[in-house]
């Protein structure tokens, strides 16, 4: 199933996307107390449940997709986790960005484990809407992920295991600011460095999902999906989940050691080469993104208008 998260006439409901339309989920619910979000089907363990689809059955009622607005199937996660350097040639154009070559003859999964990092929920964006650009960076950057959706509470489970823990899945974009202003005349510290490569991960919108989430029933083989991003119609990164460093079953397996998932928790699982930080390439005003997975949809959003004046450095002030 696709499910959505919707607004429609100043009101926000979930529904199940079908050929035909939307199938609201709270109206078509049979009984009392229906979910009124999708956070609320995964909690009820709904997902992909035969009570589920018989609401979008061929006789239920639906509305036009054309009359509704879609948003982020989870517009506000409790947690948005990302895993930074999931993919070999993505780590070694970062590497050769930087000015020295990385050789990788094993895979660094044999070596090491996943690098973790979260996002506020406040980076979630909707499809299809601009992705406001910080004040505090010249230099923006796109990143195609494939983003797992927790279906239940998840704690110390095994990879073997952690399909079952899985909802669904998205496609997500880790929208990435690859400069800082606040850096301009600042005394040189340790770790200020991985500190401004955070920073930049954390701005408003810098995460735009969707557009809906599909099931993991649907998805046949999550390791083996077709993924693209292109910038006004030129393709940037072209790759396939088969190539990533830590399969999805391993990443959440080894995140649930660390923390609780909750129904709902968004996981970005690491981008693929291409990306504009390794050539200077990087996002210009008006750029049209638009991302793509096997089976998942396409993602489309613009970057915003440059700032008139960006964040002066407290050094400067």
């Amino acid at each position: 199933m696709k499910l959505v998260t919707y607004r429609r006439d100043e009101a926000v409901s979930c529904g199940i996307l079908t050929e035909r339309g939307i199938v609201d989920i709270p109206s078509a619910w049979k009984g009392p107390n229906p979910p009124w979000s999708l956070i609320e089907v995964l909690e009820r363990g709904l997902s992909s449940s035969d009570q589920l689809r018989r609401l979008a059955g061929p006789k239920a009622e639906t509305i036009l997709l054309d009359s509704v607005k879609v948003l982020a199937p989870i517009p506000r996660p409790g947690k948005v986790l990302a895993l930074a350097g999931n993919y070999s040639e993505h780590i070694k154009e970062a590497a050769l960005q930087r000015g020295f070559n990385l050789g990788l003859s094993d895979s660094p999964r044999l070596t090491t484990v996943p690098r973790l990092f979260l996002k506020p929920a406040t980076c979630i964006l909707n499809p299809g809407e601009t992705i406001p650009w910080p004040v505090y960076s010249r230099e923006i950057d796109y990143e195609l992920e494939l983003a797992v959706v927790i279906g239940k509470a998840t704690k110390c489970t095994k990879a073997s295991d952690a399909p079952s823990h899985i909802a669904g899945y998205a496609i997500a974009n880790d929208v990435s600011a690859r400069s800082v202003t606040f850096a301009q005349n600042r005394q040189k510290r340790p770790w200020d460095d991985f500190y401004d490569w955070l920073n930049g991960k954390w701005a408003d919108g810098f995460c735009p999902m969707g557009p809906y989430l599909v099931t993991a029933d649907e998805i046949a083989d999550v390791q083996n999906l077709k993924m693209m991003l292109r910038v006004n119609d030129a393709v940037r990164q072209n790759a396939n989940t088969s190539q990533m460093i830590y399969a999805v079953a391993d990443i959440v397996s080894f995140l649930s050691y660390i923390m609780t998932l909750d129904p709902g928790d968004v996981i970005c699982t690491g981008t693929p080469s291409g990306v504009g930080v390794a050539t200077g390439n990087f996002l210009k005003a008006g750029d049209r993104i638009e991302c793509s997975i096997e089976g998942l949809g396409v993602l489309t959003n613009t970057l915003g208008p440059r700032p008139e004046q960006f964040y002066e450095p407290l050094a400067s002030q």
